[in-house]
């Protein structure tokens, strides 16, 4: 007869097993979903470039760079099961370049300047996670 303590933990370990299952399906959905919606509106974006413009402008350029990026960091988790945190900053700078590209003949100076610092700032961000991935990687390799 195995004792209530042994039971509750053993139903403790089928609950946590039970648990990050779901949780791993339902983040694979999500992802999955994510990737769906992201290539749809790209579809959606080349149909308004060649139904309204003759040719792409540079905002509509940036903006599938950030669809690209979208779809590049979903395909790396699908991958490696590692959601690749540059990606994210990638993603933020060319936002923050489209604003700037799009927005620059109606914006102050001091707005600009906020603009191009902020993506200083995350370019240098970038330089640190890459260097603190290289210098201290997750994954040391065995020896």
């Amino acid at each position: 007869m195995t004792e209530p303590n042994q039971s509750r933990i053993h139903n403790s370990h089928l609950v946590d097993r039970a648990g990050n299952a779901l949780m791993a399906v339902m983040h694979n959905l999500l992802l999955f979903v994510i990737a769906i919606a992201t290539i749809w509106s790209a579809i959606g974006e080349f149909g308004h470039i060649f139904t309204l413009t003759a040719a792409p402008t540079l905002k509509d350029i940036l903006l599938l760079f950030i669809y690209l990026e979208v779809l590049a960091m979903v395909g790396i988790y699908f991958r490696t099961h590692r959601l690749p945190v540059r990606f994210l900053v990638y993603i933020a700078i060319t936002a923050l370049t489209r604003i700037l590209v799009v927005d620059v003949k109606e914006m102050e100076y001091i707005e600009i300047m906020v603009f191009t610092s902020a993506i200083m700032i995350l370019t240098l961000a970038v330089l640190v996670l890459k260097f603190a991935s290289a210098r201290y990687p997750s994954n040391p390799p065995t020896e």
